[in-house]
C-alpha cells in the first residue's frame, strides 16, 4: 500500500497574504487572516488574552475574546491543520511552511561570510528578499514593527548578495540584486554603491557613472546631500576623476 501523501500547508506573507494546502488556496476572512499572520510572527505561543488584546485593541475584553473565538473557528473550519489551540495558548502548527521564515533564514546565511551559500544565490531567494512583509497591511502596528525589522534585514542581505554574485562573475544576477536593493530604499547610498561596483567589475563605466549620477540627484533633491567620498572614490579609482569635480 502507498503511504498517504499529506498536502503541504504553505503560508505566504511576502507580496501579500495567501494560505495554500497543496496547490489549493484557502479563503479566509480578514479577521482570520490577521490571526494566522499574527501567530506566524510570534516566536513563542502567545496567550489567548494577549492575542485578543493585540488584534482587537479597541474592543472590550469580552468582545475581543468573542472575536478571537470566531476567527479561530473560521480558520479551523477552513483548514484544521494551521493553528494548534489549547485552553490558554495558540500557535501556528509546526508543519506550516512560512515563506517569510525561510527568507529570514536565507538572509542570515547570505550575511554569514563563513557560509559559501551557493545553493541559495538563486532567483527564488532574490524574489523573497525583494518583497516586504504584508506590504498592503498599513493599519496594524504589530505588522509595522515586524515589517521594519525584516525590511532592514533584507536590505543588508540584498547588498551582500549583490557583492557575492559580483565576486562569482554572475554580473547579470548581481545587477538584479543591486537594483532590488535600490528599489527597496532609493536613498540608501550603500545600495547604489553595491550596484556601481557591479558595473565597474563588468567594465561598464557608463552604467557605473549613470548609477552614481542617479544616486547624486536623489540625495540632492530629497535630502540636500552629496554622495559620500567613499562612493565617489569608486569611480575616481577607476579613472573617472571628472565625477569628483562635478560634486562642486
Amino acid at each position: 500500500m502507498h503511504a498517504e501523501v499529506i498536502p503541504r500547508v504553505t503560508l505566504y506573507l511576502l507580496h501579500g497574504f495567501l494560505l495554500r494546502v497543496g496547490w489549493q488556496t484557502v479563503p479566509l476572512m480578514s479577521g482570520s487572516q490577521r490571526l494566522v499572520a499574527f501567530l506566524a510572527m510570534r516566536e513563542q505561543p502567545p496567550s489567548r488574552a494577549f492575542v485578543a488584546g493585540t488584534l482587537w485593541p479597541d474592543s472590550s475584553e469580552t468582545r475581543a475574546n468573542a472575536s478571537l473565538r470566531s476567527s479561530l473557528w473560521r480558520v479551523q473550519r477552513a483548514c484544521e491543520s494551521v493553528i494548534i489551540a489549547s485552553p490558554h495558548r495558540l500557535c501556528l502548527a509546526r508543519e506550516v511552511v512560512v515563506d517569510q521564515h525561510e527568507a529570514v533564514l536565507a538572509a542570515h546565511r547570505v550575511l554569514d561570510r563563513s557560509d559559501a551559500c551557493e545553493d541559495i544565490l538563486t532567483v527564488g531567494t532574490l524574489s523573497a528578499l525583494s518583497a516586504d512583509l504584508l506590504p498592503d497591511w498599513y493599519a496594524e502596528d504589530w505588522v509595522m514593527a515586524h515589517r521594519e525589522r525584516y525590511h532592514q534585514l533584507r536590505l543588508h542581505a540584498l547588498e551582500v548578495m549583490c557583492e557575492r554574485l559580483t565576486a562569482a562573475g554572475r554580473y547579470g544576477e548581481a545587477v538584479e540584486a543591486g537594483l532590488a536593493a535600490v528599489r527597496a530604499e532609493p536613498l540608501r547610498e550603500s545600495a547604489h554603491r553595491a550596484l556601481v561596483k557591479v558595473h565597474l567589475a563588468e567594465g561598464n563605466r557608463f552604467e557605473a557613472t549613470r548609477q552614481y549620477q542617479s544616486c547624486r540627484r536623489l540625495l540632492r533633491n530629497e535630502l540636500g546631500l552629496e554622495p559620500s567620498p567613499k562612493l565617489t572614490a569608486l569611480l575616481a579609482r577607476d579613472g573617472l576623476p571628472e565625477i569628483a569635480k562635478k560634486r562642486r
